[in-house]
């Protein structure tokens, strides 16, 4: 099935406002993330209910189908691996690529993303920690420990990022933070919760709100 660029981004909407319970989502909720009026989502709704894509209730909600979600998967599987490409293959920065790989997932060769799966060895996480789909739309397991939760002493390996806006990218570039880093927690403050680590011989502290958003794994 042939959809516009617009419909492809209105599942993978829909996808990740739903969870992965399914949930009915509400118009509202679906305006705000793709920034419109609901009216316009309404319109929208429409045709993906007639495409056969999407469950819709007017006044209650709307969310995907089995046929729905496993279109909205394989968009969000050719997203992280080209973000995956972007970073590995042509050395840009994790807070470089999601306005790239946005461009990039709307190509439509199922070869091509096939090709691009092995040759980057068939990876089952992004440059930001988030778990690739398979060509079947299986997820991978990914551990959800995050810095806060670390203890003095310990040595932790960064496995991705909870928040992986652009503000907070930017942010952990600048401390020179990348995936597969090891941190050495050095002491962390019981007043505001803030961690002291070293990271390439270098002390530096980070705030508690920054730790929440770093996933880790223990050494």
């Amino acid at each position: 099935m042939n959809l516009s660029l617009t419909e492809e981004n209105y599942l993978k909407a829909l996808f990740f406002i739903s969870g992965s319970e399914g949930n009915l989502v509400n118009t509202n909720a679906v305006a705000e993330r793709m920034e419109t009026k609901p009216a316009t989502v309404t319109d929208m709704l429409r045709k993906l209910k007639k495409k056969e894509l999407i469950e819709y209730q007017p006044y209650k909600g709307s969310r995907l189908n089995k046929e729905g979600r496993l279109y909205a998967i394989q968009i969000l599987r050719k997203h992280r691996l080209w973000e995956t490409f972007l970073v590995d293959k042509l050395g840009f920065g994790w807070e470089e690529v999601h306005d790239i790989a946005e461009q990039l997932e709307h190509v439509r060769s199922p070869k091509l993303t096939q090709r691009l799966a092995s040759f980057l060895g068939n990876p089952q996480f992004d440059p930001h920690g988030d778990p690739i789909p398979d060509e079947s739309g299986a997820f991978p397991i990914r551990e959800e420990l995050t810095l806060d939760r670390s203890v003095e002493g310990e040595v932790v390996i960064v496995k991705g990022v909870k928040d992986s806006s652009p503000e907070f990218l930017n942010y952990i570039a600048k401390l020179g933070i990348k995936l597969g880093d090891s941190l050495n927690v050095l002491s962390v403050e019981p007043f505001d919760g803030s961690i002291l680590l070293v990271h390439n011989r270098q002390e530096f502290r980070l705030s508690a709100q920054a730790s929440t958003n770093l996933y880790i794994s223990r050494a």
